[in-house]
C-alpha cells in the first residue's frame, strides 16, 4: 500500500481486529513486563498457550488422517502435493518440504511455495500476500496440473495469495484443495467475502484448526503455524495411527512443559546481553537448519529489525546490520548454503514486472555458507560476534553460547517432525522473550510490527488505537491510519511506528 487513500479504499477487505488470531491472549497481559522481571515466570506464561493449542489439536486427528488419504491418492494416480502459504504458513510449507525431501531424498512428489518465492525465506516482499492473482499465477508457474492436490494454508484463513491459489487449483485439478487456517468459520463468512467464498465453494475441503489467540497478539509464526505445521506434518511424513499421533502430541507437550523452563533461561540472557552491549549474534547451525533459520528471519517483520542482507541488497545495507546472522557449517558456497537449507535448489519467481528482488541473481546473493562469516566482518567493520551453535548431539538436542551449554535426550524413537516442532517452539519462546527484554513490545502487543502489507497496516494501527484508549483518548481508525502513513515517511528504520504514530497523537 502506498498511500493511506489507497489502504481505506480496500473498505474493510484488511480490517481483520474480530479475528482469534488478531486478538490478545489473557494469559500473556503482562508478558513485557514478565520479559524483563521473571524470565521463568514468561516461558511458563507461553509454554501454557503452547500447551492449549496442542490439546486443541488433538480434536482433529481424524482430519489429519483423511488428509492423508487425499495425499497418498494423489501419490497412487501420478500427482504431486503442492504445499502453499505466506509469510510464516509460507516458511512452514517449506519446511514441510524440506523434511519430505530429507526422507526421499530423490522425490519431486513435494513441492512448496510461499509469497514472493523462496527469497520471502530470508524477508518479505512488501505487498505480495494481498494480491490472489500472484497467488494463482504462482501455482501456475510451477506446472500444477490436473492429477495435482494442493494444500493451501493460511493462519488467518484470509489471505488473498493463498485464497487465490487455492480457488485456480479448485478449477484445474481432478483432487479438491485443501484449505488449512486457524479461525472461527463463523467469523470469516461474516466479515471476510474472499473468505466467505473458499468456505462455501464446495470443491474446497476445509480444515479449520481454531486454536485460539496467539500468545504475542497477531504473531502467528507461533501457536497457529505450529499446529498447521504438525497437521500437514503427520499428513505428510507419517504413516501414524490416531492413538500414535494423540501419543506424540502430548509427548510433546511433556517435554516442553519438562524442559523450556530449565533449558531456555541462560540462552536468553546470554543474547539479550548481547545485543544490549552492542555486539551481535552469529548462529552456525549444524543441524535443524530450516527451523533455526526460519525462527531468525521470522524476527525482522514481527519485531522491526534489519532482516539479513548482502551486498546486493542497497536498502538493506543502508540499515543497521542484522542483530544476528546464520552460518551453515561444512558448506563453502552459496548453492551449496541453500541446498542443505532446503534439500533443493532455490526457485525464484524472476517476476522482473513485478519486483526486482524476485530475481535469481538477488536470492542467489545471499551466502549462508562458510563466506557470510567474511561479509559479517566486512559488514560490521569487525565487531565482535558471539558464535550460537544448535545441533544435534547422539540423541540430544544441543545449544551452545559463550560458556552456556546445555542438551536435551531425544526420546528414543525420535523422529525428525517431533524434533523440528519442539525446537520451534523452544527458538519461539527464546526469541520472543529476547525481544520483549529489548523492549520490542509492550505487554503482548507487537508494538514494534513494521507494516508491509494490507493486515500488517491494520495490526499497527489497531495497536495505536488501543494505546490511546489506555490515555483516555478515542481517535478514528481512519484518522490513526492516515497519520501512520505520515508518520511511515518520517521515522528511522530502528524506530517503532506504532509508537511514534501514539506519540503523534499525544503531541
Amino acid at each position: 500500500m502506498e498511500s493511506a487513500e489507497e489502504f481505506l479504499s480496500t473498505g474493510q477487505k484488511f480490517q481483520l481486529g474480530f479475528l482469534e488470531t488478531e486478538k490478545p491472549h489473557p494469559k500473556t497481559v503482562n508478558l513485557s513486563e514478565l520479559a524483563n522481571t521473571d524470565v521463568s515466570k514468561a516461558i511458563r506464561a507461553l509454554v501454557a498457550v503452547d500447551c492449549e493449542a496442542l490439546h486443541k489439536l488433538k480434536e482433529h486427528v481424524n482430519e489429519i488422517l483423511e488428509l492423508r488419504d487425499s495425499i497418498q491418492a494423489t501419490w497412487k494416480s501420478g500427482g504431486r502435493v503442492f504445499l502453499c502459504g505466506c509469510g510464516a504458513t509460507g516458511r512452514l510449507s517449506l519446511m514441510l518440504e524440506c523434511l519430505y525431501r530429507e526422507q526421499n531424498p530423490q522425490s519431486e512428489k513435494v513441492i512448496s511455495f510461499m509469497a514472493g518465492g523462496d527469497v520471502a525465506l530470508v524477508h518479505s516482499l512488501e505487498g505480495f500476500e494481498d494480491f490472489p492473482e500472484f497467488g494463482e499465477r504462482h501455482l501456475r508457474q510451477l506446472g500444477f496440473a490436473e492429477q495435482d492436490l494442493l494444500l493451501a494454508v493460511t493462519e488467518g484463513g484470509e489471505t488473498p495469495y493463498v485464497i487465490g491459489a487455492a480457488e485456480a487449483a479448485a478449477k484445474v485439478s481432478r483432487s479438491s484443495p485443501y484449505f488449512l487456517y486457524c479461525n472461527h468459520d463463523s467469523v470469516l463468512r461474516e466479515h471476510v467475502e474472499r473468505s466467505r467464498r473458499v468456505i462455501d465453494n464446495k470443491n474446497i475441503k476445509k480444515i479449520n484448526l481454531c486454536v485460539g489467540p496467539m500468545a504475542l497478539t497477531g504473531s502467528t509464526r507461533m501457536q497457529a503455524s505450529t499446529v498447521l505445521q504438525l497437521a500437514i506434518g503427520f499428513a505428510l511424513l507419517t504413516d501414524f495411527s490416531a492413538e500414535k499421533i494423540n501419543y506424540w502430541i502430548e509427548n510433546l507437550r511433556q517435554y516442553l512443559i519438562e524442559n523450556a523452563e530449565v533449558f531456555l533461561p541462560p540462552f536468553i540472557k546470554c543474547e539479550s546481553s548481547e545485543y544490549q552491549a552492542g555486539r551481535y549474534i552469529f548462529y552456525h547451525v549444524h543441524d535443524y537448519p530450516i527451523s533455526v533459520f526460519t525462527d531468525t528471519t521470522e524476527r525482522a517483520p514481527t519485531f522491526s529489525l534489519t532482516p539479513f542482507s548482502h551486498k546486493g541488497a542497497e536498502r538493506l545495507l543502508k540499515m543497521q546490520p542484522s542483530l544476528c546472522y546464520i552460518c551453515l557449517p561444512g558448506t563453502k558456497t552459496s548453492e551449496d548454503a541453500w541446498h542443505n537449507l532446503l534439500r533443493r535448489s532455490p526457485r525464484a519467481l524472476n517476476w522482473h514486472d513485478i519486483d526486482s528482488r524476485t530475481k535469481s541473481s538477488y536470492l542467489h546473493a545471499f551466502d549462508f555458507s562458510l563466506e557470510a562469516i567474511k561479509f559479517r566482518n566486512w559488514l560490521t567493520n569487525n565487531k565482535e560476534h558471539s558464535n550460537f551453535e544448535i545441533l544435534r548431539g547422539k540423541d540430544t538436542l544441543l545449544w551452545r553460547l559463550q560458556d552456556k551449554e546445555m542438551s536435551i535426550l531425544w526420546p528414543q524413537d525420535s523422529f525428525s517432525l517431533f524434533e523440528h516442532t519442539l525446537l520451534k517452539m523452544f527458538l519461539n519462546i527464546h526469541s520472543t522473550l529476547i525481544m520483549g527484554i529489548l523492549g520490542r513490545y509492550e505487554r503482548n502487543l507487537m508494538t514494534w510490527v513494521y507494516p508491509t502489507n494490507g493486515k500488517l497496516i491494520d495490526r499497527a494501527t489497531r495497536y495505536v488505537q488501543a494505546l490511546l484508549k489506555e490515555e483516555g483518548i478515542i481517535i478514528p481508525y481512519q484518522k490513526i491510519v492516515e497519520k501512520l502513513f505520515d508518520v511511515k515517511k518520517t521515522i528511522s528504520g530502528n524506530e517503532s511506528i506504532v509508537l511514534a504514530t501514539f506519540a503523534a497523537f499525544i503531541r
